[in-house]
């Protein structure tokens, strides 16, 4: 198989991947960094295998996929897309996908091809997120396909939006979420600008729900409540980062889901040097 280096040449994105890398020799001092493939979804759709190697450059140590379909990630088996992951140093820990209960059986097969540790519900359809009853049933899907991931060694995790924390009739719909699901079937990817954006403090959800929440999505936010670049930003960060164990967090990525002012792998970049930085030391 081709090394990181050779393959980078031959790649498409090879000038900027070569433009963004540190050397291998700064990575293996950093402190470990990870990155949803969601947030370079275009340059992933033009070239998967260089821009991960455009990612590896930068020093992540690890990646949660974004694109599953059909059995295939990224247009490629479960299996091939870990051992190309792996070919550029990095770890595949988690995916993004659209699981319900019609396809449920199927994709945690593949998760488990894929040797992945988490498989993450991005979202919850509208029907289950407009009422406290739909979240009571979104809560109940969640500790089914918790069971069934538990059994092939993989943990369920949701990933939040605002909506999670936006109350209704007085009640925050998390809460329903966390108090009704189980703890060794179901845990939290915290998306720190939304939680943020909705108005509640990470911090206390890591305090009434300690160690519920083993992933982490790190991303900054503007005034207006858009994401943004991690730094350029207004989320102060360093108190919850002082939280990660309590929390009970094992993975954090990276994540920006519109980039404007910077390229999505110039963002990648930024965010994680101001990881590096500021955060992690």
């Amino acid at each position: 198989m081709e090394t990181r280096r050779s393959f980078i040449r031959k790649s498409g994105i090879a000038a900027t991947a070569i433009a963004l890398a540190p050397t291998l020799a700064c990575r293996k001092e950093d402190p470990s960094t990870g990155l949803i493939l969601y947030t370079v979804r275009q340059d992933m759709a033009r070239d998967a295998q260089g821009t991960l190697a455009a990612v590896a450059e930068m020093g992540y140590n690890w990646i949660e996929a974004a694109n599953y379909s059909n059995g295939m990630f990224y247009g490629m088996s479960p299996v091939e897309f870990r051992r190309v992951v792996e070919s550029f140093g990095m770890k595949l820990i988690s995916s993004h996908n659209g699981i319900n209960r019609d396809n449920a059986v199927r994709m945690v097969e593949d998760a488990a091809e894929a040797g992945l540790s988490f498989l993450v519900l991005p979202s919850l359809p509208r029907t289950w997120s407009r009422s406290l009853d739909g979240f009571r049933e979104a809560a109940d899907f969640m500790n089914y396909a918790g069971d069934l991931c538990n059994s092939r060694g993989i943990r369920f995790a949701f990933h939040n939006h605002s909506v999670e924390f936006t109350e209704i009739e007085g009640i925050v719909p998390f809460d329903i979420l966390a108090e009704r699901t189980d703890p060794l079937l179901v845990t939290f990817e915290i998306d720190l600008c939304w939680i943020t954006a909705a108005g509640k403090d990470p911090v206390d959800y890591f305090r009434k729900y300690r160690g519920r929440f083993e992933l982490w999505h790190v991303k900054d936010m503007t005034p207006d409540k858009r994401d943004a670049t991690m730094g350029e930003g207004i989320i102060d960060f360093k108190p919850i980062f002082s939280e990660m164990k309590l929390s009970g967090m094992k993975y954090h990525f990276v994540e920006q889901d519109n980039c404007v002012t910077h390229t999505p792998l110039e963002s990648a970049r930024i965010s994680r040097e101001y990881l590096i930085n500021n955060l992690l030391q």
